[in-house]
């Protein structure tokens, strides 16, 4: 009699979880050839063979508004993951952030069930909400942590936890070099700026048009003065564009279509939105300005329960700015030239704190590292 191969389920809710998820499919399907994947996530995964019952476009969401909208696709897919439990049972399930939607699937799954649940990429609860801890002891299996300043954290609470490095250092092992790329450094003797205005709508209207703002004050400042925006995903080309169009027209601008690596590749700086791009410019030592704006209830609200001393990624590996950070009002125009020019008059020193930040991420191989993990944990309940 054959056996049955290894079924895995992930559950994600959100690009980045995608993007992870799908390097996480491919290191366990190069462990293991006889292996199926299903759940919930978007094009990356289901590009590795990962068998999607839910896309996690109808999940994504941001800010209080948004999330109320999204209540009704939630549920179903609290709902569908119930019923794929019971009618196609994993081997194991692999959480990969989303934590509000990911916890109630964990308490669900150890209720009923028997299924090991490993948490990649877990709650940020060094930022906010550490009750959530309880919740990761009580119904995970294992957490497989990707800061090094998450591990006392889980050693305090003897949650077991692995630190498997980071999954960014797989896709920037090496800082990246100047290649000539198209975009174009070097073409005159000013600084090239990259504006990188986020993924979502409600980011793109709140940060760009400041940004572009202040990218006009730079080039008063510095007339050679280049500036490349991200434009990274389709659906918000047309909105770029047309805010973009609104800019100051005498100013040296250009939209580059496609992942924002391009950028990192050819710019002197960034001005970024906050989120995992920062540290992936981090990894490849192109000093970025971080700035972020939201409703002023949603402020509020982050200022009582947001614990960190940083928001940038980066940051908070150094244990120090190596980042400028302009929230909220602090984002404006004003305060971000003035911060833009001072990190175009230290470049390299910029660059060396940028360096500590690929030092204490350690080696590549999260996936690997997580995916043995996840194996390990399906042989060992097979045995019990």
């Amino acid at each position: 009699m054959s056996r049955k191969p290894l079924h895995i389920m992930i559950l994600t809710g959100e690009p980045s979880g995608d993007f992870h998820g799908a390097s996480l499919v491919r290191a366990l399907k190069q462990m293991v050839s006889d292996i199926r994947i299903t759940g919930i996530g978007g094009p990356a995964m289901a590009a590795q063979g990962a068998q999607l019952f839910f896309p996690i476009d109808r999940l994504s969401a941001m800010g209080l508004i948004q999330v109320v909208k999204q209540i009704g696709s939630i549920k179903q897919a609290l709902s569908l993951v119930r019923h794929q439990l019971k009618t196609d049972p994993p081997d194991a399930v692999v959480l990969i952030d989303y934590p509000g939607f990911n916890l109630k699937m964990a308490t669900y799954i150890k209720q009923h069930y028997t299924i090991p649940i490993c948490y990649y990429i877990a709650p940020k609860v060094w930022a906010w909400n550490t009750r959530r801890l309880s919740s990761i002891g009580e119904y995970t299996d294992h957490v497989a942590l990707i800061f090094p300043f998450e591990i006392p954290i889980y050693r305090a609470r003897k949650i077991p936890a692995t630190y498997v490095g980071n999954p960014l250092m797989d896709e920037y092992p090496h800082c990246l070099p100047e290649t000539g790329n198209p975009v174009g450094r070097n073409v005159n003797k000013g600084p090239l700026i990259g504006l990188l205005p986020g993924s979502r709508s409600a980011e793109i209207d709140k940060l760009l048009p400041v940004m572009l703002d202040a990218a006009a004050q730079i080039a008063n400042k510095n007339p050679d003065a280049r500036f490349l925006v991200s434009a990274g995903i389709e659906r918000h080309k047309n909105r770029i564009e047309e805010i973009v169009s609104k800019a100051d027209s005498g100013m040296s601008c250009r939209i580059v279509y496609g992942r924002p690596t391009q950028i990192f590749d050819c710019a002197d700086m960034l001005i970024a939105a906050s989120g995992t791009v920062t540290l992936e410019a981090a990894l490849c030592l192109v000093p970025t300005i971080v700035i972020y704006k939201m409703s002023a209830v949603t402020f509020r609200l982050a200022r009582l329960l947001v614990k960190a001393p940083f928001i940038g990624l980066a940051n908070l590996i150094a244990g120090r700015q190596v980042m400028p950070e302009l929230i909220q009002d602090d984002a404006n125009a004003a305060d971000i030239c003035k911060n833009a020019l001072s990190i175009l008059e230290n470049l390299d020193g910029f660059r060396k704190g940028l360096y500590q930040v690929r030092q204490r991420l350690g080696r590549p191989g999260a996936p690997k590292r997580t995916a043995a993990i996840i194996l390990n944990m399906i042989y060992k309940n097979q045995q019990e």
